[in-house]
């Protein structure tokens, strides 16, 4: 079942969310002050290709840096790419079929307006959350 849905999400709105991400990923890695949050961007694009199976736990070693980036990651691509996500969802959820995708864009709202201190683990794994990197 997740391969279908990553399939239908990937043709419906991964590609095109991904791809936000990524330009995002390019703009701020122009920059030596913005390379960490462009690879948060392209963390959050591979994330945004494929996410069913996949989940976002909180990086236990994150701390103060982390804070301080994601509200300049805010300011600088977080709220354009949230409202990319809202408007997506919307969209989705006005077809039956679309329901479980507009959820699950709906889901990535909160990790695209602060991606940092965040990692990409298996949906399977009930250990990942104590793993620290």
């Amino acid at each position: 079942m997740r391969l279908l849905l990553n399939i239908i999400w990937l043709v419906l709105c991964g590609f095109w969310m991904a791809v936000g991400y990524a330009f995002a990923g390019v703009l701020l890695a122009i920059t030596i002050i913005g390379i960490p949050f462009a690879i948060a961007s392209f963390r959050m694009a591979n994330f945004a290709l494929w996410p069913f199976g996949r989940r976002l736990v909180d990086e236990p070693a994150s701390g103060a840096f982390a804070a301080i980036g994601n509200i300049i990651w805010l300011v600088l691509a977080g709220w354009w790419l949230a409202l990319g996500h809202i408007f997506t969802g919307l969209a989705l959820c006005v077809t039956i079929i679309g329901i479980p995708l507009g959820i699950a864009n709906f889901k990535l709202v909160p990790v695209s307006l602060m991606p940092l201190g965040k990692r990409i683990v298996d949906a399977d794994d009930p250990y990942a959350f104590m793993r620290v990197r």
